[in-house]
């Protein structure tokens, strides 16, 4: 298991807690944020391949911030694989 936690920039979430094992993500856990949405992109990438989650999530925006919390968490995905 590799484990990181990544402080974000440009949203509500101040923080993203992530855990893979593997390439697969293994569970994620925002620190602020949107309760509901958080939750929300967190159950949907549990059990995802990191490069699919990163393809899927990566340049998101959220009212026009130029990112949201799902494009931050490509963002700490891809600093966790390189």
């Amino acid at each position: 298991m590799k484990q990181f936690t990544y402080k974000t920039f440009g949203t509500c979430s101040q923080f993203i807690d992530i855990e893979l094992d593997g390439d697969i993500v293994n569970n994620v856990n925002f620190i602020g944020g949107c309760a509901g949405n958080t939750q929300g992109v967190a159950a949907l990438v549990k059990g995802m391949k990191v490069k699919d989650a990163i393809t899927r999530l990566k340049g998101i925006d959220c009212h026009g911030k130029g990112t949201s919390c799902p494009d931050q968490l490509a963002i700490a995905l891809e600093k966790m694989i390189s």
